[in-house]
């Protein structure tokens, strides 16, 4: 299949959708409506559900593999559906943080993009060039490499300063990655709720787009990663990502009502951010 080169793609979702949100799915039994049944068809039902009631805000999905891969051979087969449902409407990103070398990585790339048929994924680029080699080289798609990631560990490894350049290592991941770019296939994983990180990931890497997950549950500003992400010149790339806090809006039998109005006040909230930014230059 020919496709757009993604970075493009997602130029114009973003323009489509007036704002750089992308909702992340991260399907849980434990919080998913009594009334949608059990197992894997609530999984079905609340999921598919989600998905067209944030539909019209959402500029990319983020399917988090692990919690359809829990559920076994139908899970995967599940998230296949969601991800096909999900691309008629925005860009999709499979959440595996996968990373290895030689022909596994091939193979890992080969069920994200061909069997799965997400747009772009999420690596862990620790095995270094080869491990996210096979991501990189197919033409419209797409890879995030981690980078300084939002959780709070992220600091013991992320931090520490690398003897060459005296840096933190998560720096030296940005700048190698943007000299992988070469075929417009690279961005960067960048926690927002670590708004001067993403500052100095911005400056190491001023052409890659961020994906910037952790806002809502865990308490990020929106106006500070916006504008973080944009950058000095406030044309700099990103997608703010939020699971839970949009997906788990509620509990009850107005969940999708619920998710799309969360996705609603997320969306203008990154716009306003966008457009304060650009005011301030």
């Amino acid at each position: 299949m020919n496709r757009a080169l993604f970075r493009e793609r997602l130029e114009g979702a973003v323009v489509t959708k007036g704002a750089a949100l992308c909702v992340g799915l991260d399907p849980d039994l434990t919080k998913i409506p009594a009334g949608l049944g059990q197992g894997l068809e609530a999984v079905r039902r609340h999921t598919l559900a989600i998905v067209e009631a944030t539909a019209p805000y959402a500029a990319a999905f983020k399917p988090n593999l692990a919690f359809f891969e829990r559920l076994g051979a139908p899970g995967f087969e599940l998230l296949i559906e969601v991800v096909k449902v999900a691309g008629r409407h925005a860009l999709v990103i499979a959440d595996g943080k996968r990373g290895d070398i030689g022909s596994t990585a091939v193979a890992y790339a080969e069920a994200i993009f061909d069997v799965i048929g997400a747009d772009a994924c999420t690596v862990n680029g620790y095995l270094g060039h080869d491990s996210v080699l096979p991501f990189l080289d197919r033409p419209g798609r797409f890879a995030f490499i981690l980078c300084r990631t939002s959780n709070p560990g992220a600091a013991d490894f992320q931090d520490l300063v690398v003897q060459e350049g005296g840096r933190p290592l998560y720096l030296h991941v940005a700048s190698r990655a943007a000299e992988w770019n070469s075929e417009g296939t690279v961005g960067l994983v960048a926690g927002a709720t670590w708004p001067a990180e993403i500052s100095r990931i911005r400056e190491a890497a001023p052409d890659l787009p961020l994906l910037l997950p952790g806002v809502g549950a865990q308490g990020a500003d929106v106006v500070a990663a916006v504008q973080a992400a944009q950058g000095n010149d406030g044309q700099g790339r990103y997608l703010i990502s939020s699971s839970r806090a949009i997906s788990q809006a509620s509990s009850g039998p107005e969940f999708a009502e619920a998710a799309a109005d969360a996705a609603r006040v997320l969306s203008d909230q990154i716009r306003a951010a966008a457009r304060t930014r650009s005011g301030s230059r």
